[in-house]
């Protein structure tokens, strides 16, 4: 009978993962909840973790405010090999397999009444309706496009999501507004609004944005990681941890709230 040597033989099998393998590099804004920040207490933190055990690799945190073409930047430059929470489909970079779903969501304050289904909905138009913005530019996000063709641009009331970002988790001003009754309703996105909304001081309604007939933008995204276009191994091993993975991944979300 032919002998396989031990530590060869562990490693194969897995049980001694990660002695000898790379730390994975994964770049994160560290003052960004429900998705990620420095304490590892976003979901984020939480899923990227759960892959990583999985490949046998330690995880090497790099900390980078999320600005608009950070990704391409941070994968290109050798910086980090993943990054989690990228769209789908973006442009720069290889995407792994979606790990959610989510979609933009009305969210107004459950005192005021029936929730907001529809960007038609008639009562927007006596309303002050916060929409978020991204980069130092404003460019527009989806829900605000489909606000100002139906007539509300003097309706909005915008809110850079990096806006401030000396204070903690600066995307939850826009929920924090609805709360305290700046506003009176906003169209914000799904893990956004879900988790500050179960913190708020008053109960908050939170609906799905219709899929179809609200913009000529999509309001609904799938989720995935990115890592560089060359990084076929890394891929494919995040894609397949990514798919023994689905039950615990579902779990985390539904404990930070994230509507799927």
């Amino acid at each position: 009978m032919s002998r396989v040597p031990l530590i060869p033989a562990l490693l194969a099998a897995g049980l001694l993962a990660g002695c000898d393998r790379p730390a994975l590099k994964v770049c994160a804004d560290p003052n960004n909840l429900p998705f990620s920040n420095a304490k590892g207490e976003g979901f984020e933190n939480k899923i990227v973790g759960l892959l990583a055990s999985r490949l046998g690799r330690k995880v090497e945190w790099v900390w980078w405010a999320q600005h608009r073409g950070f990704a391409k930047k941070t994968l290109d430059s050798g910086d980090c090999d993943l990054w989690p929470g990228v769209a789908s489909g973006m442009s720069g970079f290889a995407a792994t397999a979606p790990y959610y779903r989510s979609t933009y969501v009305f969210l107004t304050r459950a005192d005021h009444g029936p929730p907001i289904r529809s960007f038609d909905d008639a009562r927007l138009k006596g309303l002050k309706i916060g929409i978020q913005m991204i980069g130092e530019d404003g460019m527009h996000t989806p829900p605000a496009h489909a606000l100002a063709v139906r007539g509300l641009a003097a309706n909005l009331r915008p809110y850079v999501l990096d806006d401030d970002y000396g204070r903690p988790n600066p995307p939850a001003s826009i929920v924090e507004a609805v709360d305290k009754g700046d506003i009176d309703a906003a169209v914000v996105w799904g893990p956004l609004a879900g988790y500050f909304a179960s913190r708020a001081e008053h109960p908050m309604t939170i609906e799905p944005v219709p899929t179809e007939g609200s913009s000529a933008a999509p309001m609904t995204f799938d989720i995935a990681m990115g890592v560089r276009a060359t990084d076929k191994r890394l891929l494919n091993s995040l894609n397949t941890a990514l798919a023994s993975a689905r039950p615990d991944i579902g779990r985390i979300l539904v404990t930070y709230h994230v509507p799927t």
